[in-house]
This record gives structure tokens, C-alpha cells and sequence, in this order.
């Protein structure tokens, strides 16, 4: 009697997605995951529709105070049915060359590697930006929690990471970052802020010569040396933002080590 092999079952996807107000944003997001086979949606406490508007996608949303970016998505990581997952932001959707590709490897049992990045295009006030630091700024987003994960320590500018190959897919994860410029701002000081905190908490410290040399060397990479001045204008204020990170991190970090406050103290209450 001849023997068969059994076919083996395709691996199941779920989605895990971290919000906070976006009820403006997530609704898109999620009408591009429904290629998964499961979506999860940790929302802290959302004053807005951000919650109605994932249940009525179909998505299982829970609920968990804020405490860190990195913490927050190895939380919806841990609660997913499936242990391949596909992590993004509100702010963001797979293209569809991305979920033909996504749709190829899981196809193929996900048998290539432990995890797969794929290049993020953003879009900064009317233009993608596809040059400069800006693109194509890949990201490990799709992977097997079982060898994987929002693993270390930093909370900001968080990555995920694997024990194993990690392949690139074709396509792009679509990214809208910025509501208004002034609301770019305001995120790039706390996202400043948050990693001066880090650095210092890890011992590092800030140098003159970086004070001066290191937002320099930040805009000229990224707008001469990587190209970002063929994005026209958005390129010009896109690498001009991205200097003036690095320049408020680093006076951030000097003024950690001299002792200083680099945010209000708490308010006394009446």
C-alpha cells in the first residue's frame, strides 16, 4: 500500500495593532489586514471612536494603560490566537504588492525564515517620500512570536527582533505619520525626550562636539549623501525635522547629566 503525506496546514496570521485616538486613521488600516486571520487591536483608553470603529471591523480589542511602545506591543503580541504575527500602527496599511507578498510566503508554510521586513513608505504632507533617511526605512514586522518579539529594553524607537533568517518581501508597509506639522513637532520632542531619557539611563552621555557636529552630520547624510533632496521641498523640511530630533535628544541628554529638568515637574494639587 502506497503511503501519502499529509498536506500541511497553512500557517494563520494575526494582526496586532496598538492605538490611542485613531479613529481618523485605523479604520483604514484595518480594511488592509483582512487578508489575517485574526486582528488585535490594544487601545489605551481612547477618548474617541477608535474602539467602535475596530470592533465593528471585526477586530478583538483590548484595553491596557499606556507604558511604553515597546511593552505595549509585546502585550498584543502575547495575545494573539496565532504565533505568526503581523504588527503595525494605526498609522499604517499594507499595500497590496505587500499582501501579495505576505500571502506568497505564508502560502509557502513561512518555511524561508523566522521573520520578514519589508521597506516603509511614508507620506509627508502630500508627497511619499522615497529618498534620503525616509525610504526605504525597512522594518521586521512579520514573524513567529515562538522565536521572536518586542524583546530589550527601550521603549522608544522600539524593534522587533528574531532568532533566525530574516527575508525581505516586495512591496511597501504605507505609512501616515503627521496629521498637521505641528503635531510632527510636538512628537518629535517627546520622542526626543523619551530617548535622552534611555541613553541616560544606560550611562551615555552627550559631548559638546555632538551638540554642534551630530544634527549637521544627521541632514547632510540624509538629504545630500542619501538623496532626500530629489523629494523636492518635503525633502528639505523632512531632513530639517529629522536634525533638529537629533539636536533636542543631545541638549536633552546634556542637561540629564548636568542635573537639569528636560520636562515640567508634576504640579502640586490644590
Amino acid at each position: 500500500m502506497s503511503s501519502s503525506t499529509a498536506p500541511t496546514e497553512r500557517p494563520r496570521i494575526t494582526a496586532c495593532i496598538i492605538a490611542f485616538n485613531e479613529a481618523a486613521r485605523i479604520g483604514d488600516c484595518l480594511a488592509s489586514l483582512a487578508f489575517c486571520d485574526e486582528i488585535v487591536v490594544v487601545d489605551s483608553y481612547s477618548s474617541d471612536a477608535t474602539v467602535a470603529i475596530a470592533e465593528a471591523a471585526g477586530a478583538r480589542v483590548l484595553q491596557r494603560a499606556f507604558d511604553g511602545f515597546r511593552s505595549q506591543k509585546a502585550y498584543c503580541v502575547e495575545q494573539a490566537s496565532h504565533d505568526w504575527v503581523l504588527c503595525l500602527d494605526a498609522d499604517e496599511r499594507v499595500s497590496a504588492e505587500l499582501r501579495r507578498s505576505i500571502e506568497e510566503a505564508r502560502d509557502a508554510g513561512f518555511a524561508a525564515a523566522a521573520g520578514y521586513r519589508f521597506a516603509r513608505l511614508s507620506e509627508y504632507f502630500g508627497r511619499f517620500l522615497r529618498h534620503g533617511n525616509a525610504y526605504p526605512d525597512r522594518v521586521l514586522r512579520l514573524f513567529d512570536r515562538r522565536r521572536g518579539g518586542w524583546r530589550g529594553k527601550r521603549e522608544i524607537h522600539e524593534a522587533a527582533s528574531v532568532d533566525g533568517t530574516v527575508r525581505t518581501l516586495r512591496g511597501d508597509l504605507v505609512h501616515y505619520p503627521y496629521r498637521s506639522f505641528e503635531q510632527q513637532l510636538a512628537k518629535t520632542q517627546r520622542y526626543a525626550r523619551m530617548m535622552a531619557e534611555h541613553e541616560f539611563a544606560r550611562g551615555k552621555r552627550a559631548t559638546l562636539g555632538k551638540l554642534v557636529l551630530a544634527p549637521a552630520w544627521r541632514f547632510w547624510r540624509g538629504w545630500l549623501l542619501r538623496g532626500g533632496f530629489r523629494d523636492g521641498w518635503h525633502g528639505l523640511v523632512y531632513a530639517y525635522v529629522r536634525a533638529n530630533y537629533v539636536r533636542q535628544k543631545t541638549i536633552m541628554l546634556w542637561l540629564l547629566q548636568n542635573g537639569r529638568n528636560v520636562a515640567d515637574p508634576p504640579r502640586d494639587q490644590p
